[in-house]
Parts: C-alpha cells; structure tokens; sequence
C-alpha cells in the first residue's frame, strides 16, 4: 500500500507563529492532510488557522479542530487521532522551532521502514541547531538516557517533536497523557508493540520563554515519572 502522510499541529495562544510555521508545512508535498487543533487558544490563533485553511485550500487539505477547554499537547493530539485516514502521521509543533524541511527525509525513511516510529533527532548528526537554555540542552540529555536505561533501547531526544509513525498505531493506543508527557507515552508505548525507532537528525531553532516556550521543569521531572511509568505500570 502506497504510504499517505497526516501532519498534526496542536496549538494553544500562538498567534505570533502559527501562521508561518504552518505555511511552511502546506508546502511540504509529502504531506496530504493538516490536522489544526486549537487547545482553546485566547488570542487569535484559531481565526489564524481559518485563515490558512482559506488561503491554502487548493494547496492543501486542511481539518480545524478545537478542544472546549485547555487540556494540554496530549489532549490536543487525542482529539485529532479519529480524523486521520492516512496510512501515517506526523506531529508538528507551530511554534517554529522545527523545520518542515525535515520532513521529505523523514519521510523516505518511513518509507524504507513503514513500522518503524521515525524520531527527529536534535542530538545526532550536524544539523543547525539553536539552543537558548543550557539547562534544558542538558535535561533533554540526562532524560534520553534514563529513558534508553529504563527501556533498554537506546533513543538520543525523547522530548523532541517531530515524529512520524503509522497511523494505527495513534488509532489502537489509549492516550492517557495530556500534556507534555505525551512524548514519552507515544515512544514507550510504540516500543512495546513494534520495538523499532529510527532515528533522523534534524535542525531545531529554539525560542525563549518570552516568546512562549511553554515547557516547564515540572514536565521534566513528570517524564522522568512517566518514563517509569510507562514501561512497567502500564
């Protein structure tokens, strides 16, 4: 069966940035669908998403989904999952920290390894890469590891974004995370069925909490929780 992509962008208040990452992912020709989910922004995000869905409708098909109340990255990706039809997904961040440009080669190793869960690595390879906060550059470190001892798998950033993964596997699990631990939810849970990450290095521009970088320490040490959590709770 020919290999079809979904691309999912949960967003919440970011109106500053919503609407030139998403166009640069309208115009990744790998992907056929954009799933926006609006985690009930307060500013103007959601009229933004209209806007590119308006203005790139011969480009690209667009689905515009809104959570009623803020539930978090996990949530948002929840409320997508029965949307899909497309043999893949993949998850986009609008907070223009990744690259689009990424995604072509991801792509084609999900191609040559279609049960394979693809992880964009920020860790490995020579790509340009901006990091603002030493001590989150470190944490992501220290978390990946523990993650890769807990597991006995070895995965370099498992708190990135980008990851491309058959669709039925988003389809079969049961989400329970609903912030930022989604991240590692989705990896332990994958491992568990299909024991496969491949990883591809990508480039990452990282922004400051003034401009909205949500993640915060207590979600590292809840993925530190959860990396246990998941690998022999549940």
């Amino acid at each position: 069966m020919k290999q079809s992509l979904t691309a999912i962008v949960p967003f919440f208040n970011e109106e500053n940035t919503l609407y030139q990452s998403t166009k640069q992912l309208a115009l990744v020709d790998d992907i056929e669908l954009i799933i926006l989910v609006d985690d009930c922004s307060s500013d103007n995000s959601l009229s933004i998403a209209r806007q590119l869905e308006s203005e790139f409708k011969d480009l690209k098909s667009f689905l515009i989904l809104k959570n009623e109340i803020n539930g978090g990255k996990g949530s948002a990706i929840n409320k997508a999952k029965d949307f899909i039809s497309t043999s893949h997904v993949l998850i986009h961040d609008a907070d223009l920290e990744y690259s689009p440009e990424d995604i072509p080669p991801m792509r084609k190793l999900s191609i040559e390894n279609p049960e394979s869960l693809i992880l964009g690595s920020r860790f490995i390879g020579n790509k340009t890469r901006n990091n603002l906060y030493l001590r989150t550059y470190l944490a992501n470190k220290v978390m990946s590891m523990f993650f890769s001892v807990v597991n006995l798998y070895w995965v370099s950033d498992v708190a990135t974004c980008y990851k491309l993964f058959p669709s039925s596997f988003l389809k079969e699990i049961n989400i329970q995370e609903k912030g930022f631990s989604i991240e590692i939810e989705l990896l332990s849970k994958f491992l568990k069925k299909h024991k496969s990450i491949k990883e591809y290095p990508i480039s990452y521009d990282g922004r400051s909490y003034e401009d909205g970088k949500k993640i915060k320490l207590i979600d590292g040490v809840l993925y530190l929780i959860n990396t246990i959590k998941y690998r022999f709770l549940n």
